[in-house]
């Protein structure tokens, strides 16, 4: 694999549509799993939904633990050796561990290629970087606003390819995101050139790849943490659907793999059309702050409802109502980008991406051990709902911190 490292030479068009699809196929890759591993848990561990559930809020934290710890390791390697050679082995790598998860005899095999994906699945980070050393500064903004659109299609495709795949049996999808990885790779290859020219790189320091070291920016300058906090509650609760949904429409309605994946994709598209083409208009027409608290208040009523509806229709009623949670990020991040100065931007983005890592962490397991404490078959009264009704509160609690934040001269 030496010499996938190759002279600078200037990125082209191919190596940019390159690093786009890549993000795409990895959200694909990703996507394409969730609705088939608790069948998978079910199988290789030979335990029931509820048990399972707890195991796939462990693998979550796992792959989110992993991607805390190497992103920052990933990108500090990357601006020593370059973008393309970590790049190329990231996706190789995911390629192989999907083939990992594909054969995986034990639930400890399982619990590696949750990590290894984890490890691979920071390749965004050299992505990103990518982008900014092969694009003009003018042309930065569409080229992120590129990625960020292959990010949520991908998101969208994948699961609903997954579930299909999964009606054939729970390893098929593992299978199939391996093909995809490592066509990419053998892509990847042949049109990638390097985009980091020599003379631009550094010598490698292991204390600049410290994940911690991002949280300085929350108490260096003001306002900065009310309102992370808000985001971190906010994040913690909606961290509820990655860590039960499989499982809830498994277990409270008996979905199908395809079921699941179609759901997941319809959530995806909804709240990606929101905020990709509507938040700035939103914005615009009612401020920044009135526009963020309709998107709290109806990600409160959202989760709420889902520990109430009976049947697949009110749940796709509620999937309409996602809409304006997706306005929260983007906009919760635009106004914290307003307290801090402009060269302190990176080190911001560092910190927010270390928080909502950090809460999608501990949310994943904290949640699916709720869910699975409360449908444990030896449980007096069991629910699958009261995940969603805890969820709900700490999303509350987000959007009454975030109102209290109103009198505040930035907000």
């Amino acid at each position: 694999m030496t010499d996938i490292v190759s002279p600078a030479k200037p990125a082209n068009r191919h190596a940019v549509t390159f690093v786009l699809i890549t993000v795409f196929l990895d959200m694909v890759g990703f996507g394409l799993i969730l609705p088939v591993l608790p069948k998978l848990i079910e199988t290789v561990g030979k335990v029931d939904i509820a048990h399972a559930a707890v195991i796939g809020g462990w693998m979550f934290a796992a792959f989110s633990l992993a991607q805390f710890v190497f992103a920052p390791l990933m990108g500090n390697l990357s601006d020593r050796f370059g973008r393309r050679p970590l790049l190329l082995l990231a996706i190789f790598g995911l390629g192989l561990d999907f083939i990992l998860m594909a054969l995986a005899p034990t639930l400890a095999w399982l619990f590696a290629g949750r990590i290894i994906a984890g490890i691979c699945g920071a390749s965004w980070i050299i992505a990103s970087a990518y982008i900014a050393d092969a694009t003009a500064p003018d042309d930065r903004a569409r080229a992120f606003g590129l990625m960020g659109a292959a990010f949520g299609v991908g998101f969208v495709i994948g699961p609903a390819i997954g579930g299909l795949l999964g009606e054939l049996g729970p390893r098929v999808p593992f299978w199939a995101a391996a093909g995809v990885s490592l066509i990419n790779f053998v892509y990847g290859w042949f049109v990638l050139p390097e985009s980091l020219p020599a003379e631009n790189r550094r010598k490698f320091e292991l204390w600049r790849s410290n994940p911690f070291g991002a949280f300085r920016v929350f108490s260096t300058y003001p306002g900065v943490l009310p309102m992370v906090l808000v985001m971190g509650l906010y994040f913690f609760g909606t961290s509820v659907y990655p860590a039960i949904w499989t499982f809830w429409g498994f277990a409270k309605f008996g979905w199908s793999e395809a079921t699941v994946g179609l759901t997941l994709a319809a959530f995806g598209l909804i709240t990606g059309i929101f905020q990709g083409f509507l938040t700035g208009p939103a914005a615009k027409r009612f401020g920044e702050w009135k526009t963020a608290m309709i998107g709290l208040i109806c990600s409160v009523l959202v989760v709420l409802g889902y520990g109430f509806v009976g049947s697949l229709m009110a749940v796709v009623f509620l999937t309409l109502l996602h809409g304006p949670e997706g306005f929260v990020h983007p906009l919760l991040t635009s106004m914290l980008t307003k307290r801090v100065p402009e060269d302190a931007q990176g080190e911001l983005q560092g910190g927010i991406s270390a928080v909502t890592n950090l809460a999608m962490l501990f949310g994943t397991v904290f949640f699916a051990w709720i869910f699975g404490y409360f449908w444990a078959e030896d449980r007096a009264w069991r629910s699958t709902d009261v995940a969603f009704w805890v969820a709900a509160g700490f999303v509350a609690l987000s959007a009454v911190m975030f109102m209290r934040l109103k009198g505040s001269d930035k907000a």
